[in-house]
């Protein structure tokens, strides 16, 4: 017999069941939606929040923690994939993105959180054991422990390029932004390192929850008297909830007297509401209404002055939440589902019109930061054309002596100034009015007469917004 055979076995360690967190396992689902669906954070994760409060298993602590984790990870995937790269052996898309979801998820907590470095990694290697399986949960162990051997500025030293040899990648990295993107909010700022950053980094940071009071319905003193509400900074209608502000809490918000609104949409449809114009104030036009936020401010002011909006939007499921949105308004107003690009109304028929045209969205990577991964520049010529043929009709839609407003929620050059201007040429009968004073108290507003917003410079999304008056 041989030595070897000779000697005792050591017993088999017991399984151990893999512990359960209800916290993470909840994250991990919320990212596997957004990739596989491609749905959006703020869209899934407050139906999954609900259901878990629902079973018992979440009190408010609970829920903070796997909306940090869950918006922190999207905001910083950029970065944290650069960190992964570096602690495996294979290419980043030969790992399978269940395991690259926990895998980031791991790194958030290890660079983005005050989470302990162990209870970071052995959370991490717990949910990977549920979800993965032991085999895989090995696997992320190995690489959680390579990248807790550093802090996250540790890290980006060594995967960010520098910035003298190559600007825009090291800020790509740092900054946790597409390249492209980078490149595209550095040219609509007009250069400079600082500006840049400031905004890379006001696109990382968890956006305030501001509400509006709709005029007639509802007002900033009763929404003050909620719990931790503040007024707004620049909006007369606007109150914003401190961290951890939930409105569904919000009596008015309940019963449609008041909505969640960033502050950029309320400005857009103040700053339309106000412009001079010419003869009558009687018929306004919202030509791209979904979901219904700056319908519903314009109709509460039109209703103030005796007129009339209707708010017309393409897609009829979209269609319903504007009117949900506008019901119990207090004065006359439409709702109604057509393709603003082949519209139902006789030409010059609105006094106002608003058209706030889809775009890609690069004004709320704050709200939407999974967005900035989903986009591509070829986007950008996908929604030229709608842009362009929106903006005609509204310039046909209003009437002589009457007043067009032009949004995106992006300040992309080729969304923002360029469409303008190409229509323009096809209108000598309409001009550009400075839509500077009608945001008043707003500073660096530029040389106008357009006007484009920044969360680094006022903390709204980046709400761009052109004023135009027919003249024949």
């Amino acid at each position: 017999m041989s030595e070897q055979s000779r000697r005792p076995r050591k017993p088999a360690k017991p399984y151990r069941r893999p512990q359960k967190d209800p916290v993470r396992i909840l994250a991990f689902e919320a990212l596997r939606a957004v990739d596989e669906r491609d749905a959006y954070a703020n869209l899934v994760l407050p139906p999954l929040l609900r259901k878990a409060r629902e079973k018992g298993d979440f009190d408010a602590r609970d829920a903070a923690l796997a909306t940090e984790l869950v918006y922190g990870t999207l905001r910083r995937q950029g970065t944290y994939d650069a960190v992964v790269s570096a602690c495996v052996d294979r290419p980043l898309r030969e790992v399978d993105p269940p395991v690259l979801d926990v895998l980031s998820l791991g790194v958030h907590q290890l660079l983005g959180t005050r989470i302990p470095t162990h209870a970071a990694v052995s959370a991490s290697v717990e949910l990977a054991r549920v979800v993965l399986g032991d085999g895989r949960a090995k696997f992320v162990n190995a690489v959680l422990r390579k990248v807790a051997q550093d802090d996250l500025d540790g890290w980006l030293a060594k995967v960010a390029p520098p910035y003298d040899e190559d600007p825009e990648d090291h800020l790509a990295v740092v900054h946790s932004h597409p390249r492209w993107i980078v490149s595209a909010l550095w040219d609509s700022l007009g250069g400079g390192r600082a500006g840049i950053e400031e905004l890379l980094e006001a696109d990382n940071e968890r956006p305030e929850v501001t509400l509006v009071a709709r005029p007639g319905r509802a007002t900033t003193e009763e929404l003050l008297r909620e719990d931790a509400a503040v007024a707004g900074r620049w909006s007369p209608y606007a109150v914003r909830l401190a961290e951890g502000g939930e409105p569904g809490a919000v009596e008015a918000v309940r019963e449609g007297r008041a909505g969640v609104q960033d502050e950029g949409s309320q400005l857009v449809a103040l700053a339309l509401a106000n412009a001079p114009i010419d003869g009558p104030d009687e018929k306004w036009l919202d030509g791209c209404a979904g979901p219904g936020g700056k319908a519903a401010l314009l109709a509460a002011l039109a209703a103030e002055r005796g007129a009339a909006l209707l708010a017309s939007e393409k897609q009829p499921h979209r269609a319903g939440l504007v009117a949900k949105a506008l019901h119990g308004n207090p004065g006359p107003y439409q709702v109604i589902a057509a393709d603003g690009t082949r519209p139902p109304w006789q030409p010059g028929s609105f006094d106002r019109v608003l058209m706030d045209v889809p775009c890609t969205g690069l004004g709320a990577l704050r709200r939407r930061p999974e967005a900035r991964w989903r986009r591509r520049p070829e986007d950008l010529d996908n929604f030229a054309p709608l842009q362009r043929a929106l903006l005609r009709t509204a310039l046909d839609s209003v009437r002589v002596g009457g007043v067009v407003g032009y949004a995106t929620c992006s300040p992309h050059l080729a969304e923002t100034r360029a469409v303008v201007a190409d229509v323009l040429k096809q209108y000598p009968e309409a001009e550009l009015i400075d839509a500077r004073p009608l945001l008043p108290g707003l500073p660096t507003l530029g040389e106008g007469p357009d006007v484009q917003l920044w969360p680094h410079l006022h903390g709204t999304d980046a709400m761009y917004l052109a004023l135009i008056r027919r003249t024949g």
